[in-house]
């Protein structure tokens, strides 16, 4: 699942910090990217659920993804201004009882039966997620050496994965394999309750253990770029949204997250088809675990792989491989059409950081409002996944993937040609 870093950024940890206190304080932080990594993963387990419990179409259930993903386009600006005024560490705590609060709503959704109320729950508990994000991804980046801020953030980013992996196991067996032994859609429904609940109890108890802990406390922050002389076209430019490459990357995140997004919400629903997989829910969902672990694997492979390819080339490359496996999902049936989209997670492993930092080059000092339209950006989870689900109950879920396959082509687009710096920019100018 793409995680972002927010737009703005912090001077180096005070030097009266000793080393064995950042890598303390990096393992805390892992926990909280497993952490939202798992979360969010659920939401490809309720999707399949709620549609069931609630005899809902296709594009009613993608209001899961609408609703979560939505408030990352709504609260990550005011989050932004909310750490600002109270630090990372305070940050991180009211992330988690915003969260947990979320998981709590769950409870009263199911006893009443109520779709509206899922949906509400789902939204408080992306925006506690995304304060957490807003908080915890800069604070990684500043525990250390700046040389090697990106290799921290890489392996972070690892246990976010490594929380989407697992998440998909224990939905599979807490609630949908609890929910088909269910009598009534009402029984069903609450078979959510005991996952969320033992969720939100975890939450609480993280947000007590960071508000006890010791932390280093970071100064004041500093823009990026500040203090960097614009040459070139940077004298001309009021803003980063002049910059072609800087606007097409956001265009690039927008449907890189909402492919994303897409595919695994569907995933559950795509298996159980009697041409695909012919799969009872419970067990299908145990498939998720690959799509999401693939992104794990290929990070990995990625970052060693990119030391010697260069960056748009890598993401072209994996974008087309992407369309050629989803268009196999399309066409095919059994276990090809099941084995295509699966490995489509390996070939998304790279994307969202790639169109991330290729759209931030020579930006100057207005790289700082440059990650923050790119954070914006994410909202394409929200986006596409509805988009795709009306195409679902129209055409047929797996005619829908030909959505994904057109963000992909686009991405590829992006990585040959898009990203491209604008001739007479300092970077432009450096690569030549």
């Amino acid at each position: 699942m793409a995680t972002f870093s927010n737009s703005y950024d912090t001077k180096q940890v005070s030097g009266t910090h000793t080393g064995k206190d950042c890598r303390f304080a990096l393992t805390s932080l892992t926990s909280l990217f497993f952490m939202w990594g798992f979360i969010t993963c659920l939401n490809d387990i309720l999707i399949p659920h709620l549609k069931g419990v609630f005899d809902l179409s296709y594009s009613q259930a993608m209001l899961v993804q609408f609703c979560f993903f939505g408030a990352y386009f709504i609260v990550s600006l005011p989050s932004g201004t909310l750490v600002k005024r109270l630090g990372y560490q305070k940050g991180i705590v009211l992330g988690l009882v915003i969260a947990a609060l979320g998981c709590l709503c769950f409870y009263p959704a199911a006893s009443l039966h109520s779709y509206a109320i899922f949906l509400l729950a789902l939204f408080i508990l992306a925006s506690g997620i995304t304060l957490l994000q807003v908080s915890a991804n800069p604070y990684v980046s500043i525990l250390g050496d700046a040389k090697t801020a990106s290799s921290r953030l890489t392996m972070t980013q690892a246990f976010n994965s490594l929380g989407t992996t697992v998440a998909p196991f224990f939905g599979a067996y807490l609630i949908l394999e609890q929910a088909s032994e269910a009598i009534s859609a009402t029984a069903s429904a609450q078979q959510v309750q005991m996952p969320y609940l033992l969720l939100a109890a975890l939450l609480l108890l993280l947000a007590a253990a960071f508000a006890a802990l010791k932390l280093p406390n970071m100064s004041a922050e500093t823009r990026q770029g500040q203090t960097q002389k614009a040459g070139g076209e940077n004298h001309q430019r009021t803003s980063a949204w002049h910059y072609r490459h800087l606007v097409l990357g956001a265009v690039g995140i927008f449907v890189y997250v909402g492919a994303e997004v897409a595919i695994g919400s569907f995933l559950v629903n795509f298996f159980t088809d009697p041409n695909i997989g012919a799969m009872e829910e419970s067990a299908a969902a145990k498939y998720i675990a690959y799509y999401w672990g693939g992104a794990m694997v290929g990070r990995f492979i990625g970052a060693v792989a990119m030391q010697k390819i260069a960056a748009g080339k890598a993401l072209c490359f994996n974008a087309a491989v992407a369309m050629v496996l989803m268009l196999l999902a399309m066409l095919a049936s059994g276990h090809l059409a099941m084995t295509a989209i699966l490995l489509v997670g390996l070939c998304n492993s790279i994307m969202f950081p790639t169109i991330f930092s290729l759209a931030l080059k020579g930006l100057g000092k207005f790289t700082s409002q440059g990650s923050g339209i790119l954070c914006l950006a994410i909202v394409g989870g929200a986006i596409i996944p509805l988009l795709q689900g009306v195409l679902a109950d129209n055409i047929g879920i797996q005619a829908s993937f030909f959505l994904p396959i057109l963000c992909y082509g686009f991405i590829a687009y992006y990585g040959l040609s898009g990203s491209k710096v604008a001739p007479g920019s300092n970077e432009a100018k450096h690569q030549e």
